[in-house]
């Protein structure tokens, strides 16, 4: 429990802010100097974060203080952040902690999961080996070689020979990574019809996992995403030794001229504007042929 000092009275104002912000108003018997600048009228004192409004209904905002009478005071807002952690800290159990001892034929899902994973975390053990192993220490790279080791062993146990699954069958020849629903189901439809194979992801994260899954011919990337820039991304594929010469093609609706500032350093390989026509795709035909 926070102790007032005599000399500052604790205000209507100080709750506000304590609201609104998530922080304290007062510190080690003092007024931070967040809510000092706050009461200036500062409003930056959120930084990185994000404000989210929810509307909650009369009888729930009675029933939330009639509750905390009797336990430790939480606002609202405080409720609602523990919430989100306490949900996601929950939910990821239930995706990532099945139970090793499975029955393969009965739990398709969890291998499959289980195997994209492993996946991923070998190539990027691989990826760091080469590209930093004479930069690191012998005992960092020892620890690597022998998480990669137990990496292989694991999957090796776990993935059964009859997860018969081929590269061909889920191999695509462009990867969309694209977060608006409608964009994904045109260009994947068209490239259909051409005769090639088209996976539409969403994030940027979800993209390079496939990248890695299964290497595309060709990248289309549009740049605001849920997750991160698609500058970034191009940026991280291209200073990738092994994904490097994947043709990376911006599709995006921010103007051409932003775009073309930052083609040298992304070192991405062209781009399309939106709203665009079909025929804008023409040109990337020379790069799955």
């Amino acid at each position: 429990m926070i102790t007032i000092p005599d000399n500052i009275n604790r205000t209507e104002e100080m709750d506000n802010y304590e609201e609104e912000t998530g922080r304290q108003a007062i510190w080690q018997g003092e007024l931070t100097k967040g809510f000092k600048r706050w009461k200036e009228g500062e409003k930056n004192y959120y930084g990185d974060k994000k404000r989210i409004s929810v509307y909650v209904s009369r009888e729930t905002e009675k029933n939330w203080q009639d509750f905390i009478k009797n336990v430790e005071s939480k606002t609202l807002s405080k409720l609602i952040r523990v919430s989100v952690n306490e949900y996601i800290k929950e939910k990821s159990k239930e995706v990532g902690n099945f139970n090793l001892n499975l029955d393969y034929q009965l739990n398709p899902n969890a291998i499959y999961y289980f195997k994209q994973r492993v996946t991923i975390i070998k190539g990027f053990l691989q990826l760091i080996l080469e590209k930093y192993k004479l930069d690191l220490n012998e005992e960092i790279v020892s620890i690597v070689e022998n998480v990669l080791d137990n990496t292989q062993q694991l999957e090796n146990k776990f993935i059964p020979k009859k997860d018969t699954t081929s590269a061909e069958q889920s191999q695509f020849d462009v990867l969309l990574i694209e977060d608006d629903l409608p964009t994904v189901e045109l260009v994947t439809n068209y490239f259909l019809s051409k005769g090639y194979s088209c996976k539409g992801v969403y994030t940027g994260a979800s993209g390079l996992e496939e990248m890695v899954l299964n290497t595309p011919k060709i990248i289309l990337l549009d740049i605001i995403l849920p997750d991160v820039s698609g500058f970034e991304i191009c940026k991280q594929i291209k200073q990738n030794e092994i994904y490097k010469d994947i043709p990376i093609i911006f599709l995006t609706a921010i103007p051409g001229f932003k775009v073309q500032e930052k083609m040298e350093e992304t070192q991405a390989d062209g781009y399309i504007l939106k709203p665009f026509n079909l025929v804008d795709f023409e040109f990337l035909f020379k790069y799955l042929s």
